[in-house]
Formats: C-alpha cells, sequence, structure tokens
C-alpha cells in the first residue's frame, strides 16, 4: 500500500512538474503565432542561401510566421520591382540594386546582411573566345545583368583598369546567360554563383577573374518597406530570428544546405558546394558591411548613375536586428 502510494504521488509531481514545464515554454520560449500576411521576396542564388534555407527547413514557420508567403526569383532587381509595386514586403537583392533604389528615396529599410562575399562574382569567358585577362574583354560580347550587385562590380573592376566595355555589355539574366554562352551568342558572362561555377561545371568556360579586391564584400542585403517595418516591428524581428537560424545550419551542415539548394534549382551540388565557398553567411550589419555601401555609392555617383549617395544612417536600421539577437540570446 505505502509502495503504491510513493508511484502515485511520484506520478503527480511528474505530471505537475511536466505541465509546468510546457507552460514556460509556451509563454516564454515558444514564438508567438502571428496573422499578419505578408510576403518575403528572395533569389536562387548561393549568397541568399539562408533564405532558402529558413523556407525550406519552415524556419519562418517555427517563428510563428503564420501569414508568409514567399516568392523566389533570379536577381535583386526582380525582388525590387516586387517591394516598389507592392507585391512583397521583404526583398532581398545586393548592394547595387540597393544603392540604386536607396537613393531613389523609395521608402525602404536596409535591415540587415544575410550573405555574400569578395569574390563571389567571377567572369568566365568561353573556350576560344581569345580572351585571356580583363583587358581582352573590349570588343567581346559580354553578358551580365544590368542594375546587379555583380553590374556594379563590373563598373568598378572596369574603372579600375581604364577600360570602357559599356559598349559590349548584354543584359541578360542569370538564368539566360549559361544558355548564352554555351551556343556562342556570348563571349563571356559576369555573373554572381552559382552560375560561374555551373559554366565551370558544364565545360562551358573557364575563369578569367573575379570581382575581388575593389574594396567590396558584394552584400546580399534584407530590405523591407518602412510602413510595413513600422507597424509590425515583432514580425520584421521574427523574419531575422529565422534567418539567423539559418546562417548557423548552413555552418553547421553546408553539405545538407548544398544538397537543399540543389534540389530546388537542379544545379549539381558538386557546382554548389563550390561555390558557396566564395561566400561568408551571418547575419550582420556590422562597420565593414556599411563601408562597402559607401565605397560603392560614391563609385555609381562619381560615374552618374546616382545623383546623390543615400544617406545610410536613415536607410539602415538595425534595432530589429539587434532585438533579434537579444530574444536569440546573443
Amino acid at each position: 500500500m505505502y509502495s503504491k502510494t510513493r508511484i502515485l504521488i511520484a506520478t503527480i509531481i511528474v505530471l505537475i512538474l511536466t505541465a509546468t514545464g510546457y507552460f514556460i515554454y509556451q509563454r516564454y520560449v515558444m514564438p508567438k503565432a502571428s496573422s499578419v500576411e505578408f510576403v518575403f521576396a528572395y533569389q536562387d542564388r548561393v549568397a541568399d542561401l539562408a533564405s532558402i534555407v529558413a523556407v525550406k527547413l519552415g524556419y519562418f514557420k517555427d517563428e510563428g510566421l503564420k501569414g508568409i508567403r514567399t516568392m523566389m526569383f533570379h536577381s535583386g532587381p526582380a525582388c525590387v520591382e516586387a517591394l516598389v509595386y507592392g507585391k512583397a514586403d521583404f526583398g532581398t537583392m545586393g548592394d547595387t540594386t540597393a544603392i540604386l533604389i536607396a537613393a531613389s528615396k523609395q521608402p525602404l529599410k536596409i535591415i540587415a546582411t544575410h550573405g555574400g562575399g569578395e569574390n563571389r562574382h567571377r567572369i568566365i569567358a568561353k573556350y576560344g573566345s581569345g580572351i585571356r585577362s580583363i583587358k581582352d574583354l573590349v570588343g567581346k560580347k559580354i553578358a551580365v545583368k544590368k542594375g546587379t550587385s555583380t553590374h556594379g562590380g563590373l563598373m568598378l573592376l572596369a574603372k579600375k583598369y581604364g577600360l570602357d566595355i559599356d559598349p559590349y555589355l548584354i543584359d541578360l539574366d542569370p538564368s539566360s546567360q549559361l544558355t548564352a554562352l554555351a551556343s556562342g551568342a556570348v563571349d563571356a558572362i559576369v555573373a554572381s554563383e552559382p552560375t560561374p561555377s555551373i559554366a565551370e561545371y558544364k565545360k562551358y568556360g573557364y575563369e578569367v577573374a573575379t570581382l575581388g579586391g575593389l574594396n567590396n564584400t558584394y552584400p546580399i542585403l534584407l530590405v523591407v518597406r518602412s510602413e510595413f517595418a513600422e507597424r509590425h516591428p515583432e514580425v520584421v524581428v521574427k523574419v531575422l530570428r529565422a534567418l539567423i537560424r539559418a546562417s548557423r545550419f548552413i555552418h553547421e551542415n553546408p553539405a545538407e544546405a548544398a544538397g537543399i539548394l540543389a534540389n530546388i534549382t537542379g544545379i549539381p551540388v558538386e557546382a554548389v558546394m563550390k561555390a558557396m565557398k566564395y561566400h561568408y553567411y551571418n547575419v550582420t550589419m556590422d562597420p565593414r558591411t556599411v563601408n562597402s555601401l559607401e565605397s560603392m555609392a560614391k563609385f555609381l555617383r562619381d560615374i552618374g548613375k546616382i545623383e546623390e549617395t543615400p544617406d545610410f544612417r536613415r536607410v539602415i536600421d538595425t534595432s530589429y536586428l539587434k532585438e533579434a539577437y537579444r530574444e536569440l540570446g546573443s
């Protein structure tokens, strides 16, 4: 009898502790669900892998963001278009794209970078093109997506070497560049990863140079509509929390992260793994990133692409990122 009583008491204690623990988890740990509907626009680029992983592994839903819808594009300008025309509330893009839109004084905030890499843009020439160095690009047909971070980096490179290659640039999406290179419609492509690594994997061409060494880290940036951020700051923080979790997953499971991108895009996993080596995956807005943005903005102003540099003290808002890290305890 005494033994049965002890067992009963122990069972009651366990049930109480379990219920208490679940209450604490619900109250203090489990993210509160949000019914706010919004659209997150991102890219199928290796630099945007944190977004891809967050979507695939359900990190946004884990943060209680039940009203999220996603749109995946091939370039930053497409994400900007979705933002400007009210089709998206968040968008990812490279530095040049973000600077161009900020200079136009659109009501948008830059809230973080979650990927990038100094050498993530590369020049790939077709076999038999005769291109051996950067200077050989003059007079050749060069495919690049205009208005992107890649385009901005290429203009920086051309200035460094005193080259005028604008007359030879052909505006093509990354998805069309590989076909153009393989068919001989262009002599070279300039693109962000994974396009260069795919071209090498398929033996379409060879590397001439990267766009590194130009005082630019080529960050991919998360941009949000100002009105949305001000009305729903808790959603912005949750989005950043999901991306932070995704970036940690990439660091801890690079092969699995590569497999996720390979399955989504159909890109060989070997090409994805190589492309990832050109990148960093940290959710931040550190001084190096800000300096890189300011340097590129000054260059774009000097060559007449923008009339004045954006006021980054106004455009960049790190308050949401700080809160996300505070809530995650890091």
